[in-house]
C-alpha cells in the first residue's frame, strides 16, 4: 500500500518521504540505508504516516509537505490539515 510518511530525526528535524512498502522503507532509514539526510541523523522515528490507494497521491502529498516549515509540519503531525489551516490563519492575522 502506498504511504506518505514523516520521520522525526534525532536532531529534531523532519524528513518526508513516500513509498509503496512502509515497513521496508522505515527499516532502510533506521539502518542507514535510506536517504543521505536520515543517514546523518539517526536514529529516526515515525512521526506520521498516511495511506493512499495510488502512489501518485502519496508522492503528491510528500512534495506538498516538503515545502512546509518545521512549525507547519509539527502542526500537521499533531492535528492534521485543520491544524495547518489554523496555523496559517494565525500567522496571517499576526501580520
Amino acid at each position: 500500500m502506498p504511504h506518505t510518511y514523516i520521520l522525526r530525526c534525532v536532531d529534531g528535524t523532519f524528513y518526508v518521504g513516500s513509498t509503496i512498502n512502509l515497513e521496508a522503507r522505515l527499516w532502510q532509514h533506521q539502518n542507514g540505508e535510506g536517504a543521505d539526510y536520515t543517514k546523518r541523523r539517526l536514529p529516526v522515528q515515525l512521526a506520521w504516516c498516511g495511506e493512499f490507494d495510488r502512489i501518485e497521491d502519496a508522492y503528491d502529498l510528500e512534495k506538498r509537505i516538503q515545502t512546509w516549515s518545521h512549525a507547519k509540519r509539527q502542526a500537521f503531525i499533531e492535528g492534521g490539515f485543520e491544524a495547518v489551516r489554523a496555523l496559517s490563519r494565525a500567522r496571517r492575522q499576526a501580520r
